[in-house]
């Protein structure tokens, strides 16, 4: 008699770490369109992002019994993975999506529309795609809503807009994440020698689509399998001999070039330069009767056509300065490779000297918890300490910034006598040999500014009086962005003109993918920062950039002098400046240009000599 019972099921495959990954990642968003407390969505997103490059499958020991100490990962994504490896499934990740339709995570990416705005959409309207959405706001029927107007709608549709314009596009600081996690889970490949990234990212643009890695190897086919064997990797576009292509989970494409030992100089030349640099220096090789590829300089025969064997002769270099040489050229840093005159700046010895991260002395635009900062007064200043610097410049909002907790003028006297008090305790610490080892020779000093408001009438937060106390002033639009460029450009001069404003911030007030440029007249602007002596800023945060490169470039050309910040709310953010070092550089900007190269006693002196200062504090 045969024994009918079914068989117990077999235990199911475990799944994968970017099988992982991409269920924790779909939880935060969807827990973030339901409302749910910030720091629930985030625990998701890092907990998604450690399984993604955690170096062994996490399934497969879950179903040997172990249990990875992970970081980021508690108790309770813990119990939510020992489900997913038991059964397959998770009935909490189950549950959500029935409640949430996965289209409507897509309209979190829409510029000012939060998880609130998307949950009124949905729950009022039935908007569950951006599709929808856009049907909506066009029809009018937006402005019905509570809290809704038609200029809301207006903005939802340039939102969508701006996001279809933007596709998949990274910030620098989220390229470069990207790319230190791969090269560090790429490390110790068989035959890897090195692996370098190449592209817009090392040209620094300041947006990012796909990443282009060179790995120079002895061992191809190790590296390639390695990099489609990672965990983070969604989908694998296309792998070969010389190349590989791949989609990351939540991320973008990256492409993987294979160099052979000893030859990356053309290669690193080819897969750095924009698509315009590459083809002049292509006509320069072809005038001179040979190919450029990024496999090497090949001579031409009469006919303009490579030689063929016996008589083929291909040139390799392995550096980048070799390479360029081989065509009379100096080394051309890989910021300036665009096409904007590089190539014959390289020709004449003319190359600027670009400044460089270590030649600046201080920085000029920071915060603290007394506005809108993170961390105490204390703790930024031993940071900067820390970096070696001989200044650091505190500049915390005034009061008509209310969004950011502005100072009075209570309580920038209140403000002061702690810096007063702070650098008394850094200077007996110099003079007793206690001072941190990366302390100049001149000492740290913590200077007394404030980011200054310019208000919709152009007038200035604080009077003259208040102002002249200050040691730097940095001033700044925030508000009423959308005034007529008449308006805009009378509170631009008005900080420009005043004799206490050292610094405009953020001159043109963007957000990389999320705020429009204010409409001024950039001509004028750098005219007048130029006649008042007065430094436009190059603000480092990855979200501003601003100024951009070519504004840089061109007000130096006009006689700006320029300060390169980092407008850090908390310590790790001072290393931002590095990022503004980087729009300098691709502005062609030196450092005697920019004046926090400078030591604490120059900076001070030209801020006493602003046309103007001296008669008006007296």
């Amino acid at each position: 008699m045969t024994d009918r019972r079914a068989s117990p099921p077999a235990n199911p495959p475990p799944p994968t770490n970017g099988e992982l990954a991409r269920i924790f990642h779909e939880i935060g968003e969807m827990l973030e369109v339901k409302g749910e407390l910030v720091f629930k969505n985030m625990a998701y997103h890092r907990a998604a992002d450690a399984i993604a490059h955690w170096p062994e499958e996490i399934g497969r020991a879950y179903q040997e019994g172990r249990r990875p100490r992970i970081p980021g990962v508690g108790s309770a994504i813990e119990k939510k993975i020992e489900e997913l490896v038991a059964t397959g499934h998770l009935a909490f990740y189950d549950r959500l999506r029935a409640e949430v339709p996965p289209s409507l995570v897509a309209l979190l990416e829409i510029p000012g529309v939060g998880p609130r705005t998307v949950k009124l959409l949905h729950e009022t309207i039935g908007i569950e795609s951006l599709e929808d959405l856009r049907r909506a706001a066009e029809a009018g029927h937006l402005r019905s809503l509570r809290g809704m107007t038609e200029k809301t709608e207006a903005s939802i549709l340039a939102g969508i807009e701006a996001l279809a314009r933007r596709g998949q596009r990274l910030l620098l600081s989220e390229a470069e994440a990207i790319v230190g996690t791969l090269q560090a889970e790429l490390a110790g490949t068989p035959g890897l020698r090195s692996i370098l990234p190449a592209g817009s990212f090392r040209r620094r643009r300041e947006t990012i689509g796909d990443l282009d890695l060179l790995a120079e190897t002895d061992d191809p086919a190790a590296i390639v399998s390695r990099l489609t064997g990672l965990p983070s990797v969604e989908s694998v576009i296309g792998a070969g001999v010389h190349k590989a292509s791949v989609r990351l989970l939540r991320g973008p494409q990256v492409d993987l070039m294979i160099v052979p030992p000893g030859e990356a100089g053309t290669y690193r030349i080819h897969f750095t330069g924009s698509r315009e640099h590459n083809v002049r220096l292509r006509g320069m090789a072809r005038d001179r009767g040979w190919s450029l590829s990024e496999k090497g300089y090949l001579r031409l025969g009469p006919d303009g056509e490579p030689l063929g064997e016996p008589g083929a002769e291909l040139r390799t270099f392995p550096t980048e300065e070799a390479a360029y040489g081989f065509l009379g050229l100096s080394l051309i840093p890989p910021e300036l490779r665009e096409d904007r005159g590089e190539i014959e700046a390289a020709l004449a010895g003319r190359l600027p000297a670009l400044v460089r991260l270590e030649e600046l002395r201080g920085d000029c635009h920071t915060h603290s918890d007394w506005s809108d900062g993170v961390h105490t007064i204390e703790q930024m200043a031993e940071a900067a300490r820390r970096r070696g610097y001989a200044y650091q410049v505190l500049t915390d909002h005034s009061f008509s910034l209310a969004i950011a907790r502005g100072l009075t003028v209570e309580r920038v006297a209140e403000q002061r006598a702690l810096v007063d008090a702070l650098n008394a305790r850094f200077a007996g610490e110099e003079a007793t040999g206690t001072a941190p080892e990366a302390s100049p020779p001149e000492g740290f000093r913590l200077l007394h500014g404030c980011e200054l408001e310019i208000r919709a009438d152009a007038a200035l937060d604080f009077p003259d009086e208040v102002l002249a106390a200050f040691d730097v002033v940095v001033a700044s639009v925030h508000v009423a962005r959308r005034q007529p460029r008449e308006q805009l450009m009378a509170r631009v001069f008005a900080a420009l003109r005043s004799p206490h404003v050292d610094i405009l911030a953020h001159p043109a007030g963007r957000m990389i993918q999320g705020r429009d440029d204010l409409d001024l007249d950039w001509e004028a602007v750098y005219a007048e920062a130029a006649r008042t002596g007065t430094c436009l800023e190059v603000n480092g945060s990855p979200h501003r950039l601003d100024l951009a490169d070519l504004r840089a470039r061109r007000a130096v050309e006009l006689g700006c002098r320029l300060a390169i910040d980092s407008d850090a709310h908390r310590t790790g953010e001072l290393d931002d400046v590095r990022w503004g070092v980087a729009v300098a550089r691709r502005g062609w900007v030196e450092a005697p240009s920019v004046v926090n190269t400078w030591s604490r006693a120059e900076l001070l002196a030209w801020v006493a000599a602003k046309p103007g200062r001296l008669a008006a504090a007296g």
